[in-house]
């Protein structure tokens, strides 16, 4: 059984690449996509999914806001936070928030594609105990 993905992004054109992107990956299914952090929420109690990928710049509830309250939900599940701020964010504060591993925009999508990769077939353990930074630029 594949394994689910949320998409959270305000900008409806990169939700549909990851989708389309995901899509043609056997091995995960994007289960749903979420505007900002308050609808990412809502989401992930509804939707239950085995991975998260998260913006950090979104109206409403950014990034960073929504991960602390997706964390207090589920201790486990893998937050990749998806962004152009990348080289801008430590790894403290990305962990102190319950985010997994940074991946910044500024990269190919097959970064993330392998971070997601990694995430869910428990390569660098499970939940968010194992933040990484990838695909951050110099």
């Amino acid at each position: 059984m594949p394994k689910s993905i949320l998409i959270v992004d305000d900008s409806p054109q990169i939700r549909k690449l990851m989708r389309s992107y995901f899509a043609s990956e056997s091995d995960f299914e994007v289960c749903g996509e979420a505007v900002d952090g308050l609808d990412a929420i809502e989401k992930f109690a509804e939707l239950d999914p085995d991975l998260i990928i998260l913006d950090a710049s979104m109206p409403r509830m950014n990034g960073l806001e929504a991960a602390r309250v997706l964390r207090s939900m589920d201790g486990e599940v893998p937050i990749i936070l998806f962004t152009m701020h990348a080289e801008s964010l430590s790894g403290s504060d990305a962990s102190d928030t319950g985010i997994t591993s940074v991946v910044s925009k500024l990269t190919s999508i097959s970064e993330l594609s392998k971070c997601v990769e990694r995430l869910l077939r428990g390569r660098n353990g499970s939940g968010h105990k194992g933040f990484r930074s990838a695909g951050s630029q110099p």
